[in-house]
């Protein structure tokens, strides 16, 4: 037995405070008995308004608990109830299981505000337990009891359950309310089953729970959110019919649905609407509005919108300024969107993250990353921690501008103490990304070594940048190792990495390789691009593998590939290299036959490899339809029917050339130069009137030019064999 000197023993050694809170008020005949009850008047009193001191009262009853002295029932009840009353849902549990632990019996009350608490804290299997005890304890279950279910199920996405419940209590036991019904529909809307809401809104008028104007309102946003506008506005009126005055959640659900589709003008009647009918906006509806009107430019009309807005003393707020921000950067116009942020400065609204966020996405888009940059200092600046959302849109704009190594301070910057946000993947690969870009292996390899140190996984984009720039390098080795790692840590190649590896294989003459990775690609289920074929079979070509080329290319096309001119213009090269005309001759016909019409490249590949071969002929043939075509020759088509001519003795061709040549304002350059300047030594052509010809000709002014000379202007897997 506890005597009252132990007793107040064990208070002062578990919790002095106890004694001075009520021990000095009793006397010291005082029993046990009196000091409970003094307890429990003080665990009372700290529940009580204005100022409830929740934390000391738990606190008192669990070191009653602990002392072995069982408050009363009704006690161990109100506290519970005051508990779930004030939303103190984990404190209600912790007392609640004390007194399950003590065995003290919980009443009909206490058990309500226990679902409550269970379904407010997301374990609703549990709540469905207490209606379970409930039932068994003889209790009466009350609509609202099962309402506070059917609430929780529904939010936590358990429609189903949701509705096998209504279902099997709503078979005599439980007479639904319109609460019931709104509550279902609601979360059969937010399940997409419109058709199941629909239907339950029927079920409604045949159990005489007539429809109010949050059905309405909950079923109108439903068909909103599908695009089902029609539907939505046959609902309206069918409410009205029904008595049911529109408000203005009513009025902003439909402004809402028809602005997200685009149809802005039925919006604005609606709104109009809704000001002829007395209603005011309020700040969502404005904002609905606002965002309609940006969507579609209608910037003059937007502004005017927000003044009125003004006017009527609403205050927009932060999300409709976000709103408006990140409808103005979608449609790119980041400049104007860092007016509205100031002016949102000026109205003293403080930007969220996701507004800060919004903007410097905008501005990174539009290349204006220093502004971004600008915008991030000053978040920092007015106490606003960016998240890693934040740092990624930054660094990202950042490094597509090429401005790497202030991503790279960013980086440093996420890791400081005093600002650190944890880099995700996605932060380590856009600098991983940047890095390789710029050529600057080693340090993308330091940061992919500190992402595997940290237990971070790469992504494709890290491990594709990371395999180009090895192969850029040519360190084949390299790039095999991170490929095994891609393989062995679960991810599945997709078809930019098999591009890429394609790519880099073949600007290492390693076609055979290259054919292997694009067989494994065709293998993955993944379709090679007509650009990852071109460069192939350019590279088979040059490697003399004109055999495997031709088999690529017929390959290509029983796939259903459409060939373009770049690859037949590969083929025809790689074929009258080869020495075979007529066969380059039918690729030609093939080629127009398809509805293909040659371009100064193919021209320009006939003509040298014509001149090559002795067929001055056909050469002078496909020059004239190159210039029928409207292909202006340049240095390097004069060059080879120069050389074409001179190889096989053609003097008077040569003349006649040079003659075409000036009248086509072609230009000199050194390389030409040289070619007219051998053929010139030659006896029969030492002529007066040449060398004056030669004097009327414009000279080369730029590297450009110089470059067009070496090699006519084609796609880069279309260069021309030197030979």
């Amino acid at each position: 037995m506890i005597t009252k000197p132990l007793l107040n023993r064990r208070l002062h050694l578990h919790h002095c405070e106890l004694i001075k809170l009520f021990s000095p008020k009793l006397p010291a005949s005082s029993s046990v008995t009196d000091y409970l009850q003094e307890a429990e008047f003080w665990i009372r009193s700290l529940c009580e308004k204005p100022n409830p001191q929740f934390d000391d009262a738990v606190s008192l009853f669990s070191q009653l608990i602990d002392l072995n002295l069982v408050p009363s029932h009704p006690t161990c009840n109100f506290l519970v109830q005051a508990l779930a009353k004030s939303e103190n849902h984990n404190l209600t549990l912790q007392v609640y299981n004390s007194m399950s632990r003590v065995g003290i019996s919980t009443s009909f009350l206490t058990l309500s505000a226990l679902i409550d608490c269970f379904v407010n804290t997301r374990q609703v299997e549990f709540a469905f337990g207490v209606l379970s005890l409930m039932v068994k304890r003889g209790f009466s279950v009350t609509v609202y009891n099962v309402n506070i279910v059917l609430k929780g199920l529904c939010r936590n996405g358990k429609v189903v359950e949701a509705m096998e419940l209504f279902r099997q209590l709503g078979r005599g036991w439980i007479s639904f309310d319109t609460v019931s019904f709104n509550t279902l529909i609601r979360g059969l809307c937010k399940a997409k089953n419109m058709e199941g809401a629909l239907k339950l809104r029927d079920e409604m008028e045949v159990t005489n729970c007539s429809p109010n104007l949050t059905t309405y309102t909950i079923l109108m946003d439903g068909l909103c959110k599908e695009g089902r506008m029609d539907e939505a506005m046959r609902l309206f009126k069918e409410m009205r019919m029904n008595g049911l005055v529109a408000d203005v959640v009513a009025y902003g659900t439909l402004i809402s649905g028809f602005c997200h589709r685009g149809d802005v003008i039925r919006g604005k009647e609606l709104f109009n609407e809704m000001l002829g009918q007395g209603i005011s906006p309020n700040v969502i509806t404005y904002s609905c509005l606002l965002d309609g009107l940006c969507g579609i430019g209608q910037w003059e009309e937007a502004t005017t919108i927000l003044n009125s807005m003004t006017e009527r003393g609403v205050r927009p707020d932060t999300v409709t300024y976000t709103s408006l921000i990140g409808a103005i950067c979608k449609d790119g116009r980041a400049s104007k969107a860092v007016k509205l942020f100031d002016l949102m400065l000026e109205k003293g609204e403080e930007p969220s993250v996701v507004t800060y966020n919004v903007l410097i996405n905008g501005l990174c888009k539009e290349d204006l990353a220093s502004d971004a940059s600008k915008i991030f200092e000053m978040m920092i600046e007015r106490g606003k921690k960016p998240d890693v959302v934040t740092y990624n849109t930054l660094a990202t704009g950042l490094c597509k501008n090429g401005k790497v190594n202030e991503a790279i301070i960013l980086f440093d910057m996420m890791l400081k103490d005093n600002n650190y946000v944890k880099p995700d993947v996605y932060t380590l690969s856009v600098l991983i990304q940047g890095l390789c870009k710029e050529g600057r292996l080693d340090e993308a390899l330091e940061i992919h070594h500190k992402m595997v140190v940290d237990g971070n996984i790469c992504d494709n984009v890290a491990y594709t940048s990371l395999i180009q720039g090895c192969l850029k390098e040519g360190n084949v080795e390299k790039a095999m190792g991170f490929w095994k790692q891609v393989l062995q840590s679960g991810l599945t190649p997709d078809s930019f990495m098999y591009s890429v590896m394609i790519n880099g294989f073949c600007k290492l003459h390693m076609g055979n390789i290259a054919k292997g990775i694009l067989i494994k690609m065709r293998a993955a289920g993944l379709y090679p691009t007509l650009f990852s074929y071109n460069q192939l079979i350019a590279t088979l070509c040059k490697e003399g593998s004109l055999v495997q080329a031709r088999g690529l290319f017929d390959e290509m096309r029983s796939l259903d590939y459409e060939p373009d001119v770049v690859s037949f213009n590969i083929i025809i090269d790689a074929t009258l290299k080869a020495g075979d005309i007529q066969s380059a001759k039918g690729v030609l016909e093939d080629m127009l036959q398809r509805g293909l019409a040659p371009d100064a490249v193919t021209f320009s590949i006939l003509i040298n490899r014509f001149c090559r071969a002795g067929q001055l002929d056909d050469a002078k043939s496909v020059l004239e339809k190159m210039i029928a075509h409207g292909f202006k020759p340049d240095a390097y088509v004069f060059d080879s029917l120069l050389k074409g001519f001179y190889s096989w003795g053609e003097k008077e061709e040569i003349i006649r050339l040079l003659h075409k040549m000036a009248a086509l304002g072609g230009v000199l350059d050194p390389v030409i130069t040289s070619t007219i300047l051998t053929c010139l030594t030659s006896e029969d052509l030492k002529d007066p009137d040449v060398v004056k010809l030669l004097s009327s000709f414009p000279q080369q002014t730029s590297e450009k030019d110089k470059a067009s000379h070496e090699t006519p202007k084609i796609h880069p897997n279309q260069q021309l064999s030197p030979t």
